[in-house]
């Protein structure tokens, strides 16, 4: 028994007076009375022996403690709606998958290509969320991952789902029409857009082509996410250096050209990952015999 853990009509009660910042809003909504809501904040601020709200002629406003709580306690709130949700309409419905992914390879790849997995199997709802990092999945309510990488993640089974392949420079058809690319010295004032994550990805680029990298390319613009340097790129911020499998939409579109013929070998690739010791559901395995051929 979790002796800690208030109840949930009293954390439904702060939630509700936390968003609407009135205890008779709240009331209202949970189909109470003022006073009964106003007991349970009471009781809840008892409990944790501190202060959530300040109360004043009338109105609410919440501490920094309670804001923070509200927050928090608003997020498992919704987790457990959803879940709810999903047992009560699972049985006639379908089936519902949780998968973690990375953002670029998602928007680029994956998605484009789930109408073909709908129309194979209708019954089953992918939820999507982006994770760079590793996480762990006891901890998630995630059934899978699909990542970047080069090995698996430790307590996971799975396999690699398509190397990355060769990252090219890019940038804007009028970016190119302006700059001698393809001439060494063009590029001493070429801004370079770069990953956050890759910071030296340019530097072996430079060393493929025979070139000396220069103080000014390590000084380019940096970005979160793949999009974003392809979003850059072809704004014409710049030249990007974007694996050709996630560019390939805006090259074969015309908003990328490339930028020069010298390609980045890719080492890793994008990863298919569920917890060791799950056998993963019925939906789980039709959702990774169809990655496997997508």
């Amino acid at each position: 028994m979790r002796k800690d853990i208030p109840s949930l009509g009293v954390l439904q009660a702060f939630e509700a007076s936390a968003r609407l910042q009135s205890f008779s809003r709240a009331a209202e909504e949970l189909a109470l009375t003022p006073s009964a809501v106003s007991r349970h904040v009471a009781a809840l601020e008892d409990r944790l022996g501190v202060t959530l709200f300040v109360r004043a002629r009338q109105r609410l406003a919440l501490t920094d403690t309670g804001r923070s709580y509200a927050a928090r306690i608003r997020l498992h709130l919704e987790q457990i709606e959803r879940d709810t949700q999903e047992i009560r309409v699972g049985r006639g419905e379908g089936y519902v998958l949780h998968l973690a992914v990375v953002s670029t390879f998602c928007t680029q790849w994956l998605i484009p290509r789930l109408p073909r997995f709908a129309a194979l199997h209708p019954r089953i709802t992918l939820n999507l969320s982006v994770r760079s990092e590793v996480f762990a999945f006891d901890e998630s309510g995630f059934d899978a991952a699909i990542y970047y990488g080069d090995r698996l993640w430790p307590d996971t089974q799975g396999r690699m789902v398509l190397p990355e392949g060769p990252c090219v420079p890019v940038c804007s058809p009028a970016y190119a029409a302006v700059h001698a690319l393809h001439d060494e010295s063009a590029w001493l004032h070429c801004p370079h857009l770069m990953l956050a994550t890759r910071a030296h990805a340019w530097r072996d680029w430079y060393a493929e082509c025979g070139w000396h990298y220069t103080l000014h390319a390590s000084r380019g613009p940096r970005y979160e996410l793949f999009s974003m340097v392809i979003a850059a790129a072809a704004a014409g911020l710049g030249v990007g250096l974007v694996p050709q499998l996630l560019a390939r939409e805006a090259l074969d579109n015309g908003r990328l050209v490339p930028a020069h013929p010298q390609a980045l070998a890719g080492e890793q690739g994008y990863w298919f990952v569920q917890p060791q010791h799950r056998a993963g559901s019925e939906a789980l395995q039709a959702f990774r015999d169809w990655l496997a051929r997508a």
